[in-house]
């Protein structure tokens, strides 16, 4: 995308949790030596529960997974309020089969050795280290990307190019103004609830079945709150990139030291936060308090003192946040992407595909490279129908400017 080195900014991750009144490095598992002697104790003694148990079925849900892996102890302190705050729904509503290295495992013996040895052990995950545009945020990546299409072709600039409906039969998509576009292939980045609803394939059986999956995807919305603040950051946050809130004293899952990433997302003299906050049918939001709740939360959370000057305040609710690994969700998707692909529809993204697992930028970037590969007849989509494959950590050295090196 034409960013030279000096338009980056490197970041060796630094994660952590708040708990107790207390800072602990993330991942939480590994540095319980953190925690108050009572809660402490009540974490080993769910691990030792633990530890040696073998199960012969998988667990149904997300709330029995994290229970075998961790017991009692860290299950109730942390991932149990954590993964409600952040999800904004019931872990035992949640499936298993997304979680792969976005839930770290646990290793006894290191752990009780950390704790022997009151020693840090931070660094897992996979994004262990980062990097971040000096200008824009990461949305800059996307405007330079987008600059390089050919701008005479691109109708996002009205609500009048707001897709209406896709005749999958004649093969158009229909926008708002009335106007119709014709295509051979497409690639959808809708939310697939949406797309579902407003395709038409000629038949009422199936666009019954359509419509009956749309209206059964889950998902939460997602608050973004920004407060900035004059001055500089407080020694213990100066190096912190993002940190996660279990506790009910404040209203946000996860803080982000946003000036941090970059000397260009605070004017000079200031620091800023960023902060979010999950809402759904099971954890409503209060709307017109969210703000200042989120400003006490940051009091109670040792992110911000009374002495400090908030200079600005900026909020914004998207509907469609995070979409929900429910349980059932993969069979609802394999009731309505093969059709869907059946008329050359290649629904996509974060939530065209529904796959949080998958579900990142760099995720959602892939899924429309393979997509096209896919339909040029020179690549297979392996980023959507294969999470484990992509996220295992190893390098696809089959790619070259998004075409698949074709071997001799």
């Amino acid at each position: 995308i034409d960013y030279g080195t000096d338009e980056w900014t490197s970041h060796q991750r630094e994660s952590w949790v708040r708990l107790c009144g207390v800072w602990v490095p993330y991942p939480f598992q590994n540095n319980i030596h953190r925690l108050p002697n009572k809660e402490k104790i009540e974490c080993l003694n769910g691990l030792v529960e633990v530890c040696n148990v073998k199960h012969e079925k998988r667990a149904d849900n997300f709330e029995e997974q994290f229970g075998r892996q961790f017991g009692s102890g860290i299950s109730n302190l942390f991932m149990k309020p954590y993964n409600f705050k952040v999800w904004a729904v019931p872990p035992s509503k949640m499936s298993t089969e997304w979680t792969g290295e976005r839930v770290a495992t646990v290793d006894f013996k290191r752990v009780l050795g950390n704790v022997v040895n009151n020693t840090d052990d931070a660094g897992w995950g996979p994004n262990a280290t980062f990097r971040f545009p000096v200008h824009g945020g990461t949305g800059g990546i996307w405007s330079r990307l987008g600059a390089k299409l050919p701008q005479e072709r691109i109708k996002c600039d009205s609500e009048n190019n707001r897709v209406k409906a896709v005749d999958a039969v004649a093969k158009k998509v229909i926008l708002a103004d009335g106007s119709e576009i014709e295509y051979d292939s497409l690639i959808s980045t809708m939310a697939i609830d949406d797309l579902l609803r407003i395709t038409e394939v000629g038949d009422e059986a199936t666009e019954k079945v359509f419509h009956d999956v749309a209206g059964k995807m889950q998902y939460s919305s997602t608050h973004v709150i920004g407060i900035g603040l004059k001055g500089t950051p407080p020694p213990h946050l100066k190096t912190m990139c993002w940190m996660y809130f279990p506790e009910d004293n404040s209203p946000f899952y996860r803080a982000t030291v946003f000036s941090n990433y970059s000397p260009m997302n605070a004017p000079e003299g200031c620091w800023s936060l960023m902060l979010e906050v999950s809402e759904s049918q099971y954890k409503p939001v209060n709307l017109e308090t969210v703000v200042e709740d989120c400003v006490k939360g940051c009091l109670a959370s040792d992110l911000i003192t009374e002495k400090d000057e908030i200079v600005s305040k900026w909020n914004i609710r998207l509907e469609k946040g995070y979409p929900t690994p429910f349980i059932g969700r993969n069979e609802l998707l394999d009731q309505v992407q093969p059709t869907l692909n059946k008329f050359n529809i290649f629904s996509r993204g974060r939530f065209g595909g529904w796959k949080y697992e998958v579900a990142n930028q760099d995720h959602s970037m892939m899924q429309g490279v393979e997509a096209v590969e896919k339909i040029c007849g020179v690549g297979e989509e392996i980023t959507y129908f294969d999470p484990n494959k992509v996220n295992a950590g190893q390098k696809n050295t089959e790619k070259r400017l998004g075409l698949s090196q074709k071997k001799e």
